[in-house]
């Protein structure tokens, strides 16, 4: 017998270690089953389980668990990332703060380089343990690290493979470099934050030179036109068109002397500032863009002003070793002693920040590894291509699905803007780039060199560029990576795993990191291995605060700990709370309190479980009875009936990944159907326990993908089932008719007396006489009486097949059914009238305001698309209101 209640701790842990100690999550790759792939986007090794994380392994969990139980042979290869800068900088800032040292690097590569991986071996146990937490039925013994051996031959294959195609190349760049880690970062990398900033406004070339009008220029930074090489105005400028080729010195407060060219780009905004804009080709992209197509007119060379510690280089003698903060005020300073400073003004600026550091970036120029995505010279269903078209083919014809398929409007607007790939970073931990050099030669290989003094290029790969290579390189043959006689393409062959399991079927992350991540593994593995990553991408939205603010760590306020909640309240109710109402690419909303209902539900099947269990021990039942279709109600028939739709749409959106809906579905038909209704009537003469036991059963394993923790407790109580329930086969739909027609309408009848109830203030608990006409359906409710009287809360039932309607009576008429509550001595009826008539004119004119509203065509046009649906909404609701007010009022 269960328990009376439902403790999850007691239960969760316990059962964990059974499901993985039997080996029920791992796949066999010798099998003829239809394989099914997911691999788990890796959590940071030395990370602790967030939201996002319980999201993701939730809907891959249910996916896994469901095509396990429908005959799969299904594989959810877990595993971590080495997330190179983020856990370098840790483990600097450790070994600063705890062991005093200075300088990690002064210990040298190869000794910090070793401190990290063992801290990394430290930490990796925390979110093995948190990921088990959750329920995540992955397959642990497949389980794979991004710094592992076998993946480091794929990511230096590919590199070699990749050089050799002439696709990767090293060229001198402006490129993202976060000053706060030491270390360039990708386009990708870079967020955008609005900050109040100052746009100083100050002559650049006097009148005396221009021979007419002075120039003046606005920026944001100042200190950076001491590195300036030209002058750009739009081509239709007619203020500066005569200047256009000219070359003009200028000399800076401090003495900073620079050559500027007036150049013609049609990039530039007449409309900003003055209309003319310095151009700074080593602090700017688009500066150094706009250099490279101008620079055979420009006649002085750029230089570089900042440098890797976001000081003044000397390249600038006055202010050398300033920051460029400092700089900017003395420089600031000198132009207004000079009398050259116009105006300072505030506005907000879109200010560029490392990802990574939450730090402002500083563009610098700096010698790179790029990935080229332009070159069309990889082959592709026999076509030279580039990387970009690939990506966008594959998606465009269908063969990755994005769901939702709107970010496939997104995913290809950011291909035609994606620039070449700096994959190079300068820190320590990470893949190394497999590039060694001797005095003039290069040399690019899987393995090092055997002659000496070759020196290994410093760099290390940028961590997107082995994760991208994720789906694949994880299914590789970690025996046959060992052996450098053997080619790439030969280890794919003989990789049995590799074979059977890709392409991947599904992958799920936030829709957040599409770019980073997604569209990188359709980059690398299409090029790679000719194979598509995965067949289908589906993208959850950001979990949200009650408010609807983004969680963050900087703000724990607004942070809801995983592991705390599962301690609460169970995985089980956090799972559900995070998958019902979590449509793909949109944001939801969760809170203490949702998921305290979700536990609720949980609490409901235990006790519904109980109730049956308690049923089929008073029957000594001990096993599955056949149903016998002469010994069923007409409420067994009307469950079955449910039953079978409920089977055959949860499969269905489960296959079609719609996993909130499956999530709802079962909700409703467990609480609504089942507790609310057949358990209710079975607590009558009509009790059918083979009935209840096939429903039970069926209950906990379409619901054991969604909460698997307290339908495998439950169901080791179910008499008769020798095996666990994540290895049962997932129901098909009974193939007998079920009629339960007049169950229906009982139901329909009960429900809407419940609502007249509710109407007319009558109490919950109070028992009330009824008067209904059945016509037609007389007989159906003369059979059913006796649960009318009980559900209903009905004192005297009176059953009628037609009659004249009674006065003063709430009155409701369901599928030709009429429903009469008599309100003497139930209602008050002077104070009644007077309620609602009031009421009614408070509705009026709440519907006269919105009417207003949405008739206003200010609002309509410009007000957001959802807020319009919003209104309109509640005025449908507010005018069916007030119908049902005027109809109680006549009852009158």
């Amino acid at each position: 017998m269960l328990p009376s209640t439902y403790e999850a701790k007691k239960y969760e842990d316990k059962i964990y270690k059974i499901w993985e100690d039997s080996g029920f999550f791992k796949a066999d790759v010798n099998s003829d089953k239809e394989p099914f792939t997911i691999s788990m986007p890796p959590p940071n090794a030395t990370g602790v389980l967030h939201l996002g994380h319980a999201v993701m392994l939730a809907i891959e969990d249910i996916l896994i668990r469901h095509r396990r139980m429908k005959g799969y042979e299904a594989l959810w290869l877990p595993g971590t990332d080495h997330a190179a800068i983020a856990t370098e900088s840790v483990v600097i800032k450790n070994l600063k703060n705890e062991e005093g040292i200075a300088n990690p690097r002064s210990l040298g590569r190869e000794k910090l380089v070793k401190r990290i991986a063992e801290y990394v071996k430290k930490s990796q146990g925390t979110i093995r343990s948190q990921i088990r937490k959750i329920g995540a039925s992955c397959d642990w013994s497949r389980e794979k690290y991004t710094m592992d051996q076998s993946l480091n031959r794929c990511v230096n294959e590919v590199f070699k493979k990749m050089f050799n195609d002439k696709l990767i190349y090293k060229a001198e760049r402006v490129v993202n470099w976060d000053v706060s880690l030491q270390t360039t970062i990708s386009d990708d990398e870079v967020e955008y934050i609005e900050k109040e900033s100052i746009l100083y406004t100050f002559e650049y070339l006097s009148a005396k030179q221009t021979g007419g009008e002075p120039i003046f220029v606005a920026t944001s930074r100042p200190e950076t036109k001491l590195g300036d090489t030209a002058l750009a105005v739009h081509p239709d400028d007619n203020r500066y068109k005569h200047l256009v080729g000219q070359t003009f010195d200028v000399v800076w407060p401090g003495g900073q002397e620079i050559k500027v060219t007036i150049i013609a780009d049609h990039t530039v905004d007449r409309k900003f500032g003055t209309g003319v804009v310095g151009i700074t080709p080593f602090h700017s992209k688009t500066d150094y863009e706009m250099w490279q197509r101008h620079k055979d007119k420009i006649k002085s060379k750029p230089i570089q002003v900042i440098n890797e510690d976001g000081k003044i280089t000397d390249n600038v003698k006055s202010y050398v070793g300033m920051t460029a903060e400092e700089c900017r005020n003395e420089f600031v300073e000198g132009l207004r002693k000079e009398g050259k400073l116009k105006s300072e003004k505030k506005y907000i600026q879109q200010l560029s920040i490392s990802y990574r550091s939450k730090k402002p970036i500083e563009p610098l120029p700096k010698l790179q590894w790029f990935i080229d995505v332009n070159k069309e010279v990889v082959e592709w269903n026999n076509k030279k291509m580039s990387l970009k078209q690939i990506m966008q083919e594959v998606v465009r014809k269908k063969e990755i699905q994005i769901i939702p398929d709107r970010f496939e409007k997104i995913y290809f607007n950011w291909i035609d803007n994606l620039q070449d790939w700096c994959i190079s970073r300068q820190i320590w931990w990470g893949h190394r780039i497999p590039v060694w050099y001797k005095e003039n030669k290069t040399y690019v290989d899987i393995q090092p060199p055997k002659e000496q003094g070759w020196e290994q290029d410093t760099d290390t790969l940028d961590t997107w560029f082995s994760s991208a290579l994720w789906t694949w390189s994880t299914l590789v043959d970690t025996k046959l990576t060992k052996d450098f006689s053997i080619s790439l393409e030969d280890i794919l062959k003989n990789s049995p795993e590799f074979q059977k399991f890709h392409p991947t079927h599904v992958m799920e992350t936030g829709y957040d990191i599409i770019f980073f991540w997604i569209a990188r593994m359709i980059l690398m593995t299409t090029y790679s291995i000719k194979q598509i990553p995965f067949k289908t991408v589906y993208l959850h939205g950001l979990i949200r605060t009650r408010e609807g603010k983004k969680m963050s760590k900087s703000d724990p306020k607004t942070c809801i700990d995983p592991l705390n909640i599962i301690e609460q309240y169970g995985a089980d109710a956090l799972r559900m709370s995070m998958v019902i109402g979590n449509t793909p690419g949109n944001d939801m909303r969760l809170y203490e309190e949702k998921i305290r209902g979700y536990r609720n539900f949980t609490n409901k099947l235990w006790n519904a479980s109980r109730f049956v269990l308690t049923i089929l021990e008073e029957k000594k039942i001990t096993n599955e009875q056949p149903i016998k279709q002469e010994n069923l109600s007409d409420s067994d028939q009307w469950i079955l009936n449910k039953l079978n739709l409920t089977i055959k749409t949860a499969d269905k959106n489960l296959m079609e990944y719609k996993i909130s809906d499956t999530g709802q579905l079962l909700y409703n038909f467990l609480w609504n159907d089942f507790c609310d209704w057949y358990l209710e009537l079975s607590k009558g003469p009509k009790q059918n326990p083979a009935v209840l036991y096939h429903v039970l059963k069926n209950i906990l394993i379409l619901l054991h993908p969604i909460t698997p923790y307290v339908t495998e407790e439950i169901w080791s109580h179910l008499p008769g089932q020798k095996n666990m329930l994540i290895k049962t086969n997932y129901p098909a739909p009974d193939k007998r008719e079920y009629n339960g027609l007049s169950t229906e309408k009982i139901i329909n009848v009960i429900t809407k007396i419940r609502q007249l109830r509710a109407e007319n203030k009558i109490e919950p608990a109070r028992k009330i006489p009824i008067t209904i006409f059945g016509h037609e359906h007389l007989e159906t409710l003369k059979e059913n009486k006796s649960e009318i009287l009980r559900l209903a809360r009905v004192s005297e039932l009176t059953l009628e097949e037609k009659g004249e309607k009674l006065s003063n009576a709430s009155t409701e008429v369901v599928n030709g059914i009429e429903i009469f509550i008599p309100l003497e001595g139930l209602v008050d009826t002077k104070k009644e009238k007077e309620r609602l008539t009031k009421e009614i004119s408070n509705l009026e004119n709440y519907l006269k305001s919105l009417k207003a509203k949405l008739s206003n065509t200010k609002f309509t046009d410009n007000a957001p698309a959802e807020i319009v649906k919003g209104e309109k909404k509640k005025m449908k609701e507010a005018e069916e209101k007030l119908e049902k007010m005027k109809e109680q009022l006549a009852q009158f």
